[in-house]
């Protein structure tokens, strides 16, 4: 029997006409991804108003040596909820490895950590998931919503946010600039 194809340690990107005003350009890290759904943190906008360093003081964290970086909108489910996409090198007993790629913490023990110095070499802050239900992503995927290429730490790191999708596409081969809204059949 072949194994699902679950794309844990992928990157979604929205497809043009996705059809939903939240998803519009959207670039999500899948971080769970099994029979009983999935689960991606956005890294396609940021979250207005509020800087790692405003999140930390929040928190009664002090910012030490955190650099005082933007924060990405995760998604639309507990938009109040912290996440960190990680590299491999740090680990606390709530982080979930997410392939060989990366890892995922939702815990003010990996914010302390970075505020003193001694979290993670590379990282990214978001505020709230997105996530589906038991066979609703592979729905999407079939409806044309979802295109996935490999989670690379280039992207995940280094490109800017407004690039993030075009680049995410290129790295599959890909012009966006020739997508279309509009699909038909062969």
């Amino acid at each position: 029997m072949d194994q699902a194809p679950f794309l844990t340690g992928q990157l979604l990107l929205a497809m043009p006409g996705i059809g939903d005003p939240r998803f519009e350009k959207a670039v999500i890290a899948m971080c769970v991804h099994d029979e009983n759904g999935a689960l991606g943190i956005g890294l396609g906008r940021i979250v207005p108003r509020i800087t790692f360093h405003g999140l930390l003081k929040q928190l009664d964290i002090a910012p030490g040596a955190a650099p005082d970086v933007a924060i990405h909108l995760g998604g639309p489910v507990e938009p109040q909820r912290g996440f960190l996409l990680h590299s491999l090198d740090w680990g606390g007993q709530e982080s979930i490895q997410v392939g060989h790629r990366w890892a995922l913490t939702a815990t003010l023990d990996i914010l302390k950590a970075i505020a003193e110095g001694k979290g993670p070499k590379r990282w990214i802050a978001a505020l709230g998931y997105a996530g589906w239900g038991a066979g609703q992503l592979e729905q999407e995927l079939c409806g044309n919503g979802w295109f996935s290429t490999a989670g690379s730490d280039d992207l995940l790191y280094d490109c800017d946010v407004d690039n993030r999708w075009s680049a995410g596409f290129k790295s599959a081969g890909i012009d966006p600039r020739l997508l279309t809204v509009d699909f038909g059949t062969a």
